[in-house]
């Protein structure tokens, strides 16, 4: 069963990931509060999730114990294989979401976490971008499931 491990956001670039046990959503534009959220937006900046198995993964590589939101997702989910959703839509909590793309690694989230690995051992397992669909609510535990 695949569910949400944690959700986070943050108002301005370059700040910290604020955890947070829930997030509304506006079709469109991104999560409410959240850096990208805008009028018009991109398909591309209005949700991003990634899994935590390649998160420690890679921790466990390089014994590390960076925390989950650093790298700078919305949303960190938990059994689910992430990469199989490109072009499809699923349902989170109350969002319908159109799974968009890969999340590539950048060279800001390696500036960030302090570590020039990331651009190459995240290549495919950054997580997914997604275009939202409805407007609606994605909480803590709740299931992913693929419609």
């Amino acid at each position: 069963m695949s569910t949400i491990l944690k959700i986070g956001l943050t108002k301005d670039h370059n700040k910290e990931i604020i955890e947070t046990n829930e997030i509304n959503l506006i079709a469109g534009k991104g999560v409410i509060g959240d850096r990208h959220f805008k009028d018009y937006n991109d398909p591309l900046n209005q949700l991003s999730i990634i899994e935590s198995e390649n998160i420690d993964e890679y921790n466990l590589k390089y014994k590390l114990n960076i925390p989950y939101l650093n790298f700078r997702r919305n949303i960190v989910t938990k059994g689910i294989k992430l990469n199989d959703l490109v072009e499809k839509k699923i349902l989170i909590g109350s969002v319908k979401l159109e799974v968009i793309d890969l999340c590539r690694p950048c060279r800001h989230l390696s500036e960030k976490l302090g570590r020039y690995d990331i651009i190459k051992e995240f290549l495919r397992k950054g997580g997914i971008r997604c275009q939202i669909l409805n407007d609606g609510k994605i909480s803590l535990s709740d299931q992913i499931k693929i419609i």
